[in-house]
């Protein structure tokens, strides 16, 4: 069974920082594209970054230059985010493709306020 674990959500003021990790356990091989994805209530998900097997990586305009995607071994992925804004609230999903299949994470709450 395939399972991703996501930590490093929670409360940060706006202009910090948090660092969320996804590591996936299982049976899971062949490893593509691993990425981050974030969704609020009454709203599609929406994509955050990936980052292929060979490490090219993408980002939604809305986070460029402020998040950092990396792929720390071949079963995880990290997120670095700084200067958040209110709007980067928002539950984020670990998602990643293997061997013709997809899975997600449960999910982690990310809540930037004052």
């Amino acid at each position: 069974q395939v399972q991703l674990v996501e930590s490093g959500g929670g409360l940060v003021q706006p202009g910090g920082s948090l660092r969320l990790s996804c590591a996936a356990s299982g049976n899971i091989f062949n490893i593509g594209v691993m990425g981050w994805y974030r969704q609020v209530p009454g709203k599609q998900r929406e994509l955050v970054a990936t980052v292929t097997s060979g490490g090219t990586v993408n980002y939604a305009d809305a986070v460029k230059g402020r998040f950092t995607i990396s792929r720390d071994t071949t079963k995880k992925v990290s997120l670095q985010m700084n200067s958040l804004k209110p709007e980067d609230t928002a539950v984020y999903y670990c998602h990643v493709a293997y061997s013709s299949r997809a899975t997600w994470g449960q999910g982690t709450q990310v809540t930037v306020s004052s």
